[in-house]
């Protein structure tokens, strides 16, 4: 038998045992946590996530003719804006991510900001990738088009979240001159420059060499409804998993997870494993070096289980004069999990881009 037909068989049956484990003992524990997300207080029960109406929306091509879902958000005073802050979101999430910095971010007036959220290729609203060009070097590409079609001019500060960091530290390693000339500011959240199968992901999940790995990609493009419905037949017990993998704190607000359950139930299982081979395989330590001539915030939650604290610190010491925040307690989910936090050191990291500073002393924070 053909190692890859093996490798299929075995992860069809993986999926009929998972289906039929579901079918007999999920009944109770689903209806044990849906209990739990109904007697939670939640902060943000009233607070429309993902619902914010864009300034603009369009869709940009990427160089190899991928569409990619863009949207603008102006000043929220309709004021002139004095630089343009890109939003790039991480694996298996699209641009609702941003929700609360999309928010806030609008609303400032020292100076005022447009911003710019995009999905990343196979990722949300954007068209679908071949696997060969699910790369994050061709995400640094898809984030150079962005630029050149929507901020051909003016100051720009980049952030971005896990595999959004990715995308930016590609982008410097293609285009170096954006990053002395245009690009203020980056802020890497939560993200990797490298090794992140050593500490972080699974080693053996990244792997192309994983069968079960390339077996899922193989039975997603002979039989997508199977595989898509055994992901889905989880219903509370995937909610569960997410919630504990991707936030720190398990009293975390069920519409937070909520959120993210329907990022990644958006993202099609043949997208996912495209992608694993680019991530485990990235390595962008040097392109780190073009980013020195901009004002740079690192931060990363150190309850994060999927690219842990010690990534941010690697990147800090590659880049001495970064701003270098801890975010105790907060998971992979920062952004969502202690917005306020971060959208505060970005606020900090913008105004002292409009200032003009382009270094600074280096900080280390606690939040």
């Amino acid at each position: 038998m053909k190692p890859w037909v093996k490798a299929a068989g075995v992860t069809g049956g993986v999926v009929g045992a998972a289906a039929t484990g579901l079918a007999l003992g999920a009944a109770a524990q689903n209806a044990r946590i849906a209990r739990q997300r109904r007697e939670a207080d939640d902060p943000h029960e009233d607070e429309p996530l993902g619902q914010l109406r864009p300034s603009r929306e369009c869709t940009v091509a990427a160089d190899d003719g991928v569409p990619i879902a863009c949207e603008e958000v102006d000043p929220e005073d309709g004021g002139s804006p004095a630089m343009t802050v890109v939003l790039v979101h991480g694996f298996v999430l699209d641009r609702r991510c941003w929700h609360f910095q999309r928010r806030d971010l609008a609303k400032m007036v020292d100076p005022r900001v447009r911003l710019v959220l995009y999905d990343q290729r196979s990722h949300g609203r954007s068209g679908k990738a071949a696997a060969e060009s699910s790369t994050i070097e061709q995400l640094g590409r898809d984030l150079d088009a962005v630029l050149r079609a929507l901020v051909p001019k003016g100051p720009i500060v980049l952030a971005g979240h896990s595999m959004g960091g990715m995308t930016i530290m590609a982008l410097a390693e293609q285009r170096p001159e954006l990053f002395l000339d245009r690009v203020r500011g980056v802020a890497l959240i939560g993200t990797s420059a490298g090794d992140v199968g050593a500490s972080g992901l699974p080693r053996p999940l990244l792997s192309r060499h994983n069968p079960a790995t390339r077996g899922l990609g193989l039975l997603a493009n002979w039989q997508p409804g199977l595989v898509e419905w055994a992901r889905k037949a989880g219903g509370q017990l995937t909610w569960s998993a997410i919630r504990g993998l991707a936030f720190g704190d398990h009293r975390v607000s069920p519409k937070l997870v909520d959120l993210m359950d329907t990022m990644i139930d958006g993202t099609s299982l043949a997208a996912i494993t495209d992608f694993v081979r680019t991530l485990g395989s990235h390595n962008r330590y040097a392109a780190l070096a073009g980013l020195r001539h901009c004002k740079v915030l690192v931060l990363s939650g150190d309850a994060d289980r999927l690219t842990p604290f010690r990534h941010a610190e690697a990147i800090a010491a590659e880049l001495p004069e970064a701003e270098l925040v801890r975010a105790d307690g907060a998971g992979h989910m920062v952004m969502l999990e202690q917005a306020d936090l971060v959208t505060g050191h970005l606020v900090e990291l913008v105004r002292s881009c409009a200032d003009g500073e382009t270094s600074g002393r280096r900080w280390w924070k606690r939040a």
